[in-house]
Order: structure tokens, then C-alpha cells, then sequence
């Protein structure tokens, strides 16, 4: 319809072609520039929206990252940087210490997300990348603190499990299994139930004194499952296996039922960083659950009684030794270990003898599993200047002490003094004593406990 004119004014049929900017017409002129008005003001509405977007996970630890760190007084950030990594030591460093009942013989399935899901990019590279990345720096650390345990890899893709790798104890078999990308492009959808299923029924010949545990990375919002999940998740509370699920993508009522059911630990990875706390938080063997005895002596009590289990300590052969075939590999060596029962030729321990079934381990393995039942008990921060020993060298590495850039008071553990003080022999060490006596030696120098 064409439009109506008049003296004064002109009218405008209201048509869908015309731009909806167009307010008043006034003696065929606009009043103003309303149409570049408009698109400014969209261009601003634009802007906030995009402005309003949510980030990446992985660029929530580099928004306004400058105002973490403040400069010291002659304007460097190196005091800042060595107060932050100290606090962040000292907050793992002040866990409680008390003694609690482990189990030191663990025996774990590592179930890996191969699905579609896997591919976002929420987190750089990809999920699958980031997983498989920190799931090699998991089972390296994991058999460096078990090492009397083993790992078995199972994945979830297209609807069903795949056996990626057999429990083993030897952490190079475990990990050549993930190290070829292409053989676990991930595709379709994940199944928890069948790759439950799969975890629990290679578990299922495992002694009573070892742990049985499964740790679930999941990345997907979905689960096919070809029968009820609750009947697999009844049976392996039966069976006493613990589950614990990191989740990638957010939580599930299915994977919060496996763990608090079972009583494993269930966590969602807000960023990598995170993903990595979540993930190496599982090291450290759980805490065993109380059992009742039976019917009889001691009954009614929660502790249930101990089992002695058979272990050999194997005769290491040189290199000079004659050339002999190994049981495990059936390949011609001259170094490995021989075992103590039948005498057969094994490469490495902590292992299984293939031909009489005896646990081979050796003394360094059996004494560094035990770090776990009797921990250091964490040093206390030096604050009081008065309080403070003559001697200016730590008690480990013998270095002279240098004054924190901290505050004069405690705050997260944080020594303004850099000294720790063990509670028992009394003597003081640096911050990267205090790290290395309780990350790896687990062991005081000044006092041997």
C-alpha cells in the first residue's frame, strides 16, 4: 500500500519490509538519523553480549591474573612468585597426619571416556588430549607411590567397553597401552554400565587383602546401558569395590550414586588445573572401611582381622650372568631376578611369578608402601623471631635460610622465616626440605621417623 501524503504530515503503512527503525516521519524528512542510531545501538548490544559470554575453563586462570602477585618494594615479582608457590606447598603439606588403616596392596581399573564428547575444546587441546596427558602422569606417580599395586585400562566407546590393557604392575606395559593415539579416537557414546561390568568381572579373582578400586574419567551427559545400572552398582557394593568418578562435563545423579554408594570420591574439573587436583587426589590409598567380624571371637568389633599373605624376595642377576629366557616375556636376557620357590627368570618386580603364582617383590618396594601407614607428621611454621634456633643452615641440604617475603604473621602454613621446625627432633628446614621430606624420602633426617 502505497503511502498516503497530506500537508503536514505523511503516513507510513505498516509493512514488514520497511526497517523497523523508522519512528516519525515528519514533511517527508527523518527526525534524526535513526537508521545508523539503531545500528549503533545494536552494535553496543552486540558488544555486551559478547563482553557477557562465558569463557572458556581453561581461560578462568588467566582472567586478571596481574592482580594475584604484588610488587615487592623494590619493584620485583620474584618475592610474590616464591610466596605463592610456598603457600600452595604448605596448604597439601598441613593435611592431618593421624595414622589410619590402608591397604598397601591396591589393584585398580582406570577407565578412560573414549566417546564424541571427548573432543570439545573446553579444555586445550581437546578433552581427550588433556586426559590422556594426565592420565600418563597419573599411573607414572601412582606406581611410584604403590608400587606393590597394579592397573588395568578399560575404555567406553560406541556403546560398549574395550579392553584397552590387563592388570599389570609393571608401569611401561601400562603405559605403552594409551601411548598410541590413533588406536583410541574416540567415537559414539560411553556406557558406564558395561564398562562397570567389564572392571568388576577382572577383579572378581582378587585375594581379600587387596584393595579393589575403579576410577572413571567422564566426559559425556549421557550413558547407554543395555540393563538397569542400579543391579551392577548393588553388585559391586556387594563385592566391595570402590568407585570414583572425575567428571569433565558436569554432574550426573548415576555417577553421585557410584561413588557415595561404594564410598569413593566424586569430583566435576572446573579447568585443567583442576582436573589434574581431582585426578591426583586418588593416589594415596583410601581408607579402609570397618568390616564386622563373624559370628565368634572378636565379634562385634569393627576392625576385622588381619591376613598374613606370602611374599618372596627375589636373587638379582647381574649382566655377566648366562643368557636365559624369561617367564613373562619368554625373551633371552642376561640381567633380571630369579625366584626364590621355583627359581624362574623374571624381568623386573613387583610382580607375579607366571609358573607358581608368588608374589615377587623386593625390599625397597615393600618399605616405601609402608610411607602411607606411618606418615611424617607435618613440620610447624617458625613465626616467633625469639623462638627462632642459632643455627642459620637448614638441617637437610645444609643451606643458609632466607627470610620469606610473607607478612610477620603465619598465613597458610607460611613460615616469614623460611624455617620449619620437625615437632619431635626439633631441628629446622627450609621450604624444599619440608616438600621433599614429605613427598619423597617420608622419612625426617634429624630424627629417622
Amino acid at each position: 500500500m502505497p503511502p498516503r501524503k497530506n500537508d503536514d504530515y505523511m503516513e507510513v503503512a505498516s509493512d514488514d519490509s520497511l526497517p523497523s527503525d523508522v519512528d516519525e516521519v515528519y514533511n517527508g524528512k527523518s527526525k534524526g538519523k535513526g537508521k545508523g542510531k539503531a545500528t549503533e545501538r545494536k552494535t553496543r548490544e552486540k558488544g555486551k553480549s559478547k563482553n557477557n559470554e562465558q569463557p572458556y575453563a581453561w581461560e578462568a586462570s588467566y582472567v586478571r591474573s596481574w592482580d594475584t602477585v604484588q610488587e615487592d618494594e623494590a619493584g620485583s615479582l620474584q618475592g610474590a612468585v616464591e610466596d605463592l608457590i610456598a603457600r600452595n606447598r604448605r596448604r597439601r603439606l598441613l593435611a592431618p597426619s593421624t595414622a589410619i588403616r590402608r591397604t598397601i596392596i591396591r589393584h585398580l581399573v582406570l577407565v578412560l571416556d573414549l566417546s564424541s564428547s571427548m573432543m570439545d575444546r573446553d579444555m586445550r587441546p581437546t578433552r581427550f588430549d588433556l586426559m590422556l596427558e594426565y592420565a600418563r602422569s597419573f599411573i607414572s606417580e601412582w606406581f611410584d607411590q604403590n608400587p606393590l599395586g597394579q592397573i588395568g585400562i578399560v575404555g567406553m566407546r560406541s556403546g560398549i567397553a574395550e579392553r584397552i590393557g590387563e592388570m599389570s604392575g609393571n608401569p611401561q606395559d601400562v603405559l605403552k597401552t594409551i601411548s598410541e593415539r590413533h588406536k583410541l579416537e574416540p567415537a559414539g557414546d560411553p556406557s558406564l554400565q558395561n564398562a562397570v561390568e567389564m572392571a568388576r568381572g577382572s577383579m572378581s579373582h582378587l585375594p581379600t587383602h587387596s584393595s579393589r578400586e575403579i576410577i572413571i574419567i567422564f566426559g559425556s551427559l549421557t550413558t547407554v546401558d543395555p540393563g538397569n545400572i542400579h543391579d551392577t552398582l548393588d553388585a559391586c557394593v556387594k563385592d566391595r569395590i570402590r568407585i570414583a568418578v572425575v567428571a569433565l562435563a558436569a554432574e550426573m545423579k548415576i555417577c553421585r550414586d557410584l561413588c557415595d554408594k561404594t564410598g569413593g570420591s566424586f569430583g566435576v574439573a572446573l579447568n585443567d588445573g583442576h582436573f589434574k587436583d581431582l585426578l591426583f587426589e586418588l593416589i594415596p590409598p583410601p581408607a579402609q572401611r570397618a568390616v564386622s567380624r563373624a559370628a565368634g571371637a572378636g565379634a562385634g568389633t569393627s576392625n576385622p582381622t588381619a591376613d598374613l599373605m606370602m611374599m618372596g624376595f627375589p636373587t638379582r642377576l647381574p649382566n655377566t650372568s648366562a643368557p636365559a629366557l624369561c617367564v613373562c616375556h619368554s625373551d633371552l636376557k642376561s640381567e633380571g631376578f630369579l625366584c626364590p620357590r621355583c627359581s624362574a627368570k623374571l624381568c623386573d618386580v613387583p610382580t607375579d611369578c607366571d609358573i607358581c603364582g608368588l608374589m615377587i617383590v623386593s625390599s625397597p618396594h615393600l618399605a616405601r608402601s609402608y610411607h602411607h601407614l606411618f606418615p611424617v607428621k607435618p613440620y610447624s611454621a617458625v613465626v616467633d623471631g625469639a623462638k627462632v634456633s642459632p643455627s642459620n643452615a637448614c638441617t637437610g641440604c645444609s643451606s643458609s635460610f632466607s627470610k620469606s617475603s610473607a607478612s610477620s604473621t603465619i598465613t597458610d602454613g607460611v613460615s616469614p622465616f623460611g624455617r620449619y621446625k620437625c615437632p619431635d627432633c626439633k631441628n629446622d628446614f627450609c621450604t624444599d626440605c619440608d616438600v621433599f621430606v614429605h613427598d619423597v624420602v617420608h622419612c625426617c633426617p634429624g630424627c629417622g621417623k
